[in-house]
C-alpha cells in the first residue's frame, strides 16, 4: 500500500497496540521540532491525545483490519526527523451531499495547522477514555461530532454510513463517512450559524468557508491547496450513479 489509496470497504476490525519506542536522540529532535512549530504557530497547534494508525490489512472479504495506538500531535513532528519512524494519523470525514448531487467541501481557516486548506469536514480521532477500546460505533459517533461542530449539521451516527477508506500522504488513513442529502441553503444557514456562534465567543471558526462541488473540474477552480483524497473522492461520488 504506497502512494494514494482508496478502498472500499464493508466493516473494520480495530485493535490497539503501542506506539514503536524511541530512541533518546529521536525524542529530542521531535520534541524540539515540535516546539519550534508551535513558536511559528502560536494557538494553531496544541499537543492532545489523538490516534495514530499502526498499520492496516485486509483480514478478510470487505474487512479492512487497523492497528491504532494513542499518541499526542507532537508525534508527527517525528516525520521530519530522519530515520525515525512515525505511525500515519487516523482521521475521519463526512461527505455531505446537497439534494441536487453536489458536494460540500470546506476550507480551513487561517489560525489552524493546515491554512486554506479545501478538505472534506472532519478531524482526527480521539483516542477513547481510559481502558475502553475503540470500535466502529465510537468512529461514526466522532463523524457525526465533527459535522455537528463544524458546519452545523445535526446528523444521527445511525445515518451514516463507512463509505470509502483513504490512505495518502505519510500513511495517513483517513475513515469516509456518508451522510444524506440536504438542501444547500439549509446546509449554508447551519454553517453560518456555528461560524456566528464561534466568532461570539472570541474563537476563529475551524471552517472559513463552503463551497458545493459538482465533478472534480470545479475543484480546480478552489484557490489554495486541496487534501490529497479530496479529488479521488469526489471523482468516486460523481462518478457512481448511486450512492445510497
Amino acid at each position: 500500500m504506497t502512494g494514494f489509496d482508496l478502498f472500499d470497504v464493508q466493516r473494520l476490525s480495530l485493535s490497539e497496540t503501542m506506539p514503536p519506542s524511541l530512541p533518546a536522540e529521536h525524542v529530542a529532535a521531535r520534541d524540539r521540532l515540535w516546539d519550534a512549530a508551535v513558536r511559528a504557530n502560536p494557538g494553531a497547534l496544541f499537543d492532545g491525545p489523538v490516534v495514530a494508525c499502526a498499520d492496516m490489512a485486509w483480514s478478510g472479504p470487505g474487512t479492512l483490519r487497523l492497528r491504532w495506538a494513542r499518541v499526542t500531535y507532537r508525534h508527527y513532528a517525528l516525520r521530519r526527523v530522519p530515520g525515525a519512524v512515525a505511525l500515519g494519523s487516523l482521521f475521519v470525514n463526512v461527505v455531505q451531499p446537497t439534494d441536487d448531487g453536489r458536494l460540500v467541501v470546506a476550507r480551513m481557516s487561517p489560525a489552524t495547522a493546515a491554512p486554506g486548506r479545501w478538505q472534506l469536514p472532519g478531524g482526527s480521532v480521539e483516542p477513547p477514555e481510559g481502558d475502553s477500546g475503540l470500535d466502529e460505533d465510537a468512529l461514526v459517533v466522532q463523524a457525526a461530532r465533527e459535522l455537528a461542530e463544524e458546519m452545523g449539521v445535526a446528523v444521527a451516527p445511525r445515518a451514516l454510513r463507512l463509505w470509502a477508506v483513504t490512505r495518502g500522504e505519510n500513511r495517513s488513513v483517513g475513515l469516509t463517512y456518508l451522510a444524506p442529502p440536504l438542501q444547500e441553503t439549509v446546509l449554508r444557514k447551519a454553517f453560518g450559524e456555528v461560524a456566528r456562534i464561534e466568532r461570539a465567543q472570541g474563537r476563529e471558526p475551524e471552517l472559513a468557508e463552503l463551497a458545493m462541488v459538482r465533478s472534480t473540474d470545479d475543484l480546480t477552480g478552489l484557490s489554495g491547496p486541496r487534501a490529497d483524497y479530496l479529488e479521488p473522492i469526489v471523482a468516486r461520488y460523481t462518478q457512481d450513479p448511486v450512492h445510497s
